[in-house]
């Protein structure tokens, strides 16, 4: 993931996108994450889990991840495919949990104002580049750390 050219369309929601909206606490009973990608987003927007496919990118404002510290969250995120989040901000505890199950996570609040939904991105963590392919626009953010690259690139801190 870390050195990745594929591009993957935007899926753009708005700031405070919290755990509860990513996955519902009413799912929580189930512990496929397979199982629960299907309802991933549902609350905010019914037709994420459907559309979003291997390699696409959710694009997301201030304080993604916040509430909850469940794992849930990042977890259903990368089983529905999602290569990375790309946000203004994320919540401390969605950060840590991302990062440790292996999702690709990457803070740009300037490619977040210029996206707008179904934009096609690309992002190159060993580089430390995100590049919006639609319009042309590419942005600069800190190199992930190596052992941070290892633990994306291995899919999670367990695996």
């Amino acid at each position: 993931m870390t050195e990745t050219k594929a591009s993957g369309r935007a899926f753009k929601f708005a700031d405070n996108v919290d755990t509860d909206a990513i996955i519902a606490a009413r799912y929580l009973n189930v512990s496929d994450f397979a199982a629960l990608a299907a309802h991933c987003m549902e609350d905010i927007d019914d037709g994420f889990a459907k559309a979003v496919a291997d390699g696409d990118y959710i694009i997301a404002g201030e304080n993604f991840g916040c509430g909850s510290s469940r794992e849930h969250a990042p977890a259903v995120i990368k089983a529905c495919g999602v290569r990375a989040v790309i946000a203004k901000s994320f919540a401390r505890i969605f950060y840590r949990n991302a990062i440790n199950i292996g999702l690709a996570i990457v803070e740009c609040a300037a490619a977040v104002d210029d996206a707008a939904d179904g934009d096609a991105f690309e992002v190159n963590l060993t580089k430390g580049v995100v590049v919006n392919v639609t319009k042309r626009k590419t942005y600069s953010v800190p190199p992930y750390p190596e052992e941070i690259k290892r633990i994306i690139d291995r899919g999670g801190l367990l695996a």
